[in-house]
């Protein structure tokens, strides 16, 4: 017998549906999970669509389609079909990220329509910890942010953007997206740093958060202060706090190729779990 499969966006009524799917797999899919548990299906609140795959009648993976495409729980077929709906649709998003495995299948499957991409990073190791390793204390300077000391951040934040994604977030609409991503990064309590003599020497946010995982992003360490540690000993700090104020389990991906930063990781108490993949254009 033949399986029925269909692919449509999702509405609110979806959402129970979509937040199972989405909680099979807490620590991969927080960031997809953190955005819909705050803003539900609804694609304006959203800040994109949310694709849903059934077979027989049964919801079985999801896509976002915002900023981002996002493949989450999809297997071959989903892949295909989501695959077959961008295609469609034309590239709206600035980049595609996920689970190695689908994302380096979705985008083998745009390639010809959506290539080339500006950069593919195949290999991101995906680490996770549930406590923080007694071999590093955390730095007692890096604290949480507050609202009055956005525009102190501010250089950081666009350095470290501008770095890691190799083009400037100030670009096209001014930073006005970006600036209002990290002033509600910082309202939330969620953005650190260590600030001496009124500069940023370290920073990190928790950029997504869910009542059993959250994810740390945006890890930097001013040019000047690198090689002294302060990466290990600042991201022992941001993790005591995640672990005490946000989610049991915390996590993050890295560059496969970027070694220091990994053997940092583990020597907080991270471990690879899995691998992502970014493609970005």
């Amino acid at each position: 017998m033949l399986t029925q499969t269909t692919t449509r966006v999702l509405e609110p009524s979806d959402l129970g549906a979509a937040l199972a799917i989405l909680e099979s797999e807490p620590v991969a899919n927080a960031f997809v999970t953190s955005r819909v548990q705050v803003a539900g299906l609804d694609p304006w609140r959203l800040g994109g669509e949310m694709w849903g795959w059934y077979a027989d009648g049964r919801l079985r993976s999801l896509c976002y389609s915002g900023a981002n495409l996002v493949p989450i729980c999809a297997g071959p077929e989903a892949v295909r079909a989501f695959a077959d709906r961008a295609r469609r649709a034309g590239r709206r998003c600035s980049s595609i990220v996920g689970p190695a495995e689908p994302t380096t299948q979705l985008w083998r499957l745009l390639e010809p329509s959506w290539g080339p991409a500006r950069e593919v990073r195949a290999n991101q190791p995906l680490m996770v910890t549930e406590s923080l390793s007694a071999d590093v204390t955390p730095d007692p300077l890096v604290r949480r942010i507050r609202k009055d000391e956005t525009e102190v951040l501010m250089p950081a934040c666009v350095a470290m953007f501008t770095e890691e994604v190799g083009i400037s977030p100030l670009a096209g609409d001014g930073g006005l997206l970006y600036q209002a991503r990290v002033a509600e990064l910082i309202g939330t309590g969620r953005s650190f740093a260590r600030i001496d003599d009124g500069k940023v020497v370290f920073k990190a946010e928790i950029g997504a958060a869910t009542p059993e995982a959250c994810q740390i992003q945006g890890v930097w360490v001013a040019p000047e202060h690198r090689g002294k540690g302060l990466s290990e000993t600042g991201m022992a700090a941001v993790l005591r706090y995640a672990l005490a104020d946000v989610a049991p389990v915390v996590s993050l991906y890295v560059n496969d190729y970027n070694t220091p930063a990994r053997k940092a990781y583990r020597r907080v108490g991270f471990r690879e779990v899995g691998a992502f993949m970014s493609v970005l254009f």
